[in-house]
């Protein structure tokens, strides 16, 4: 049977009706709010390829921080920018380092009512930006960059982070961490592997959120745009070396390898809606031609309807409260 009996526009007749039948809806509790803190900051640094986003002081990540714990989001992702750089992203390990002084001010602000996370790798921390240390010959040397994450990791957990993100894309990086963790008594610290991380051109706006100082690309490590199958392999492999989540990051042109992965993750799946996604929204929006907010929740949802059950955007405190008002 079809025409007339079939009528599929039935369902869409009212707003009340399209709610009730919808098949996917975006929970305030799948988001995570990235958020920067750049040592030496005396007030928030407005990201200017990022309209609304800024670099934290640790007085103004508390309050954003407490901010998505009112406003019911799940978790809150940090990243760090020191005064001072080196090699070896030494900055990175220093458990008075910039980044491990907001997970521990975070999680006196915030406790167990926010998932507090934060991000594994070097590459905010070296003079060259990349992700591991450099061997003699300029490449990234990926065994040597393993130990550093390994320390790394063990101070974050120290300070007081639930979630560990190593998103560095070296080769062992996930069961390196993890035995470290095991073996200084962090069993319970869970590890969010960025498994499926894409070199992409929309990292754009991110490297002036961290103020990177990379030349060149990351394409030796992270992953080709043009390969779909080898998600899966990195997917699996993170996963047998102990991942408890995974990660595919960018999100919006790789809907595709997400709904790969989450069909066959038997763990959480997680997706990164990036900065260049975020800017590209905004700077169409201030131009007056996209619905910026309904271009916010579309995007948002897409990403939730291609499986991923965490979405990590620039837009979750904001999108949490729109999300509440349609529940109200």
């Amino acid at each position: 049977m079809s025409f007339p009996q079939h009528r599929p526009r039935r369902l869409r007749s009212t707003p009340a009706l399209r709610r009730m039948v919808a098949e996917y809806r975006v929970h305030p509790s799948e988001l995570i709010l990235p958020a920067f803190i750049r040592e030496g900051l005396t007030e928030p640094s407005p990201i200017l390829s990022m309209p609304g986003v800024v670099q934290h002081t640790t007085d103004s990540l508390k309050r954003a921080a407490a901010e998505a714990v009112e406003r019911g989001v799940g978790g809150i992702m940090l990243f760090g920018i020191p005064e001072h750089r080196d090699a070896t992203g030494s900055a990175g390990i220093d458990p008075d380092g910039v980044l491990n002084r907001a997970i521990a001010a975070v999680r006196s602000e915030v406790g167990d009512s926010l998932v507090v996370m934060s991000d594994v790798c070097l590459d905010e921390f070296t003079d060259h930006g990349h992700c591991g240390v450099l061997a003699d010959d300029g490449s990234v040397d990926n065994d040597g960059t393993l130990a550093l994450y390994a320390r790394m990791a063990v101070e974050q957990a120290k300070a007081g982070s639930h979630v560990l993100g190593p998103s560095g894309m070296m080769d062992g990086q996930v069961a390196v961490i993890r035995q470290a963790l095991d073996e200084e008594g962090y069993q319970d610290t869970v590890v969010l592997a960025y498994a499926a991380k894409y070199a992409s051109a929309f990292y754009g706006p991110f490297r002036e959120a961290v103020d990177s100082q990379l030349v060149g690309d990351r394409r030796t490590y992270q992953m080709d745009a043009a390969n779909r199958r080898e998600a899966l392999l990195e997917v699996e492999l993170d996963i047998e070396e102990g991942a408890d989540m995974v990660m595919v990051k960018p999100a919006m042109s790789y809907l595709d390898v997400l709904a790969d992965v989450a069909a066959m993750s038997p763990v959480p799946v997680a997706a990164y809606q990036i900065s260049g996604e975020y800017a590209m929204i905004e700077a169409a929006a201030a131009n007056g031609w996209i619905d910026r907010r309904r271009a916010i929740e579309e995007s948002v949802l897409g990403i939730k309807r291609a499986g991923a059950q965490m979405i990590l955007t620039y837009w979750a405190s904001e999108l949490a409260l729109w999300l509440d008002e349609h529940h109200s």
